[in-house]
């Protein structure tokens, strides 16, 4: 029953955004534009380097489809917890929490951005196209690694949306700070965290786990670490749900009505 009224839900929000099919193409197309000027970007930068601390363009390609994948992802399915700051300021988080499911599940059916599919298409079509030009040992523990990549960014996103969320119940408002650590540690993490200064790699190992999703498995995957801990690093990324969630449930919990 979950799934499919999860389901339902969707066809319901992608009929209503084509019913204006004009706008939802041209912003689909403008999502294109946006997502390949981070793309030209990298590239550019390789027209002057050859490589960046040892990271080819490819290389660097690779980590950065994974991270835009998983923030797209988040961005098309779970874009209401994105914007859970609306639920509370126009009242409607009170009508949620007297219905008999969820509130996180309703947050999530309630809002959908079909037109981020693009960029999620674009992260594939990156993706293959760094691994077309790598020297990959194909191999099931890699083949996993890979999925795993994949899954825990969509994870990671997520965890951090649902932080934000949970701050919101504090400020009422959700503040820059949620952009600080959604867009800002994209455009980070899209690079490999190991060319950063310590201190960096240090907040995006150890708070907002980034490096887990896309830093340490690539060493692996890319030969450049014979280290086996690496292929568990994604794991991580299940453990730091956990505080995530807690975190969302303790607003909850103590959450009164705005009064809107």
């Amino acid at each position: 029953k979950v799934v499919k009224l999860y389901i339902e839900s969707m066809k319901l929000k992608l009929k209503s955004q084509l019913e204006y099919r004009l706008s939802f193409i041209l912003t689909f197309i403008s999502q294109i534009g946006v997502f390949f000027t981070y793309y030209f970007m990298t590239v550019a930068l390789f027209q002057r380097f050859d490589n960046i601390k040892g990271f080819t363009l490819y290389e660097v390609l690779l980590c950065f489809s994974i991270i835009h994948f998983g923030f797209a992802f988040n961005e098309t399915f779970f874009r209401g917890v994105d914007k859970f700051d609306k639920f509370i300021i126009d009242g409607s988080l009170d009508r949620l929490l007297v219905r008999p499911r969820g509130v996180l599940y309703q947050v999530i059916c309630s809002e959908m951005d079909f037109v981020k599919v693009a960029r999620i298409i674009q992260s594939l079509i990156i993706f293959f196209i760094a691994i077309s030009h790598l020297n990959i040992e194909w191999n099931i523990i890699n083949i996993l690694l890979i999925i795993a990549m994949f899954l825990s960014s969509i994870i990671l996103f997520f965890g951090i949306f649902l932080l934000m969320a949970s701050y919101c119940f504090i400020t009422i408002h959700g503040l820059e700070v949620r952009n600080l650590l959604t867009d800002g540690g994209k455009q980070m993490a899209q690079y490999p965290i190991g060319i950063f200064r310590k201190g960096f790699i240090f907040i995006f190992t150890f708070i907002i786990p980034y490096a887990s999703v896309n830093y340490y498995p690539l060493l692996y995957l890319l030969g450049k670490s014979n280290n086996t801990l690496y292929i568990l690093s994604p794991l991580l990324i299940v453990v730091y749900l956990i505080p995530c969630f807690l975190s969302f449930k303790i607003g909850l919990k103590h959450y009164s009505s705005t009064g809107s």
